[in-house]
């Protein structure tokens, strides 16, 4: 339990580090949401003060900061200028269908990453090996805002795809069968972007930690007593080679939430990224920082996450822990 409660601690104060840090760099960053309307002759100087002071921008950062925390607090995280309404109820369907592409994308990413990387690292300097690396080597050196408009001119000059959005525009009066077709074929695009800019970073791990637990004598051992090689690769040299590619898990967080901000808005998936660009365009302040806190939110429960199964898959953090 205590080692659980380490994690919690270490998780609360990356929270509020990034707040405190969101609010300063937004705070040093020119203009507000208000700027534009101060150069609209029809409205009043008295006007734009009254709505700063509505929303609080006449105060102290260090008041704007403790109001801002009761209402994230309280669920609302502050309200946005543009919508006049809590960030909460414009962030979380946003931030749900955020989860549902990275989610389904990373779990494509490491069904495919795991068995192409133990291929490669039984047949390490083999022809099959050599073509996967180098077709690793490619997509890495691939920019994921150029490979995602690829995909989208493809999909737009082929029809193959349904692009923009995450459902038609006549999605209310089809059926159910219809309907789960239609967000299926939105759906397949941001996810097979999303998928191909995260699996050679996958795949790569994979292959260097089976060529290491490869290498162990007690693989050796096992081979030399006979041992079948299937029962080898995923008995043994898996296993062995577990904790860094759940490490690796927690850490690929961050960077699915990266490649997703720029897939969602290269494809037009409602999710933070299209949401987030909004905001910083039009200096909407709390809706920025919500982006970012729900950002790092899920980056710490993956991590999370890879704390937990590291503690579960190994006896020695559970026999180190107090």
């Amino acid at each position: 339990m205590p080692y659980f409660l380490r994690r919690a601690a270490h998780s609360i104060v990356v929270l509020v580090g990034v707040s405190i840090l969101s609010f300063v760099f937004i705070e040093l960053a020119p203009g507000e949401f208000f700027s534009d309307m101060r150069l609209n002759p029809q409205i009043s100087p008295h006007t734009v003060a009254a709505l700063r002071a509505h929303y609080g921008l006449d105060q102290s950062l260090p008041v704007r900061y403790v109001r801002w925390l009761h209402s994230a607090a309280i669920g609302d995280w502050g309200y946005s200028f543009a919508y006049n309404m809590p960030v909460s109820q414009l962030i979380w369907v946003r931030a749900r269908n955020t989860l549902m592409l990275t989610v389904a994308s990373a779990v494509l990413a490491w069904v495919i990453a795991i068995p192409l990387g133990i291929f490669a690292a039984e047949r390490r300097h083999r022809w099959g090996d050599r073509l996967l690396s180098a077709t690793s080597s490619v997509l890495l050196a691939v920019p994921d805002l150029l490979f995602a408009l690829g995909l989208l001119v493809f999909a737009i000059r082929t029809r193959a795809f349904a692009v923009g959005g995450m459902a038609g525009l006549d999605y209310s009066s089809l059926g159910p069968a219809a309907k789960v077709h239609d967000i299926f074929s939105h759906f397949t695009l941001p996810v097979l972007a999303l998928t191909v800019a995260t699996l050679p970073i996958f795949f790569r791990h994979v292959r260097a930690g089976m060529l290491e637990a490869l290498a162990l004598p007690s693989i050796e051992a096992a081979r030399a007593h006979g041992i079948p090689r299937r029962r080898i690769l995923f008995r043994y040299a898996l296993p062995a080679a577990a904790n860094p590619l759940i490490s690796l898990l927690g850490l690929s967080v961050a960077t699915l939430l990266s490649a997703s901000l720029v897939v969602e808005v290269i494809m037009g998936w409602p999710g933070l990224g299209p949401m987030l660009l909004e905001a910083i365009m039009a200096r909407d302040l709390y809706v920025v920082i919500g982006a970012v806190m729900l950002s790092t939110v899920f980056l710490v429960a993956g991590n999370f996450l890879a704390d937990l199964l590291l503690y579960v898959s190994d006896p020695r953090i559970r026999a180190g822990a107090p």
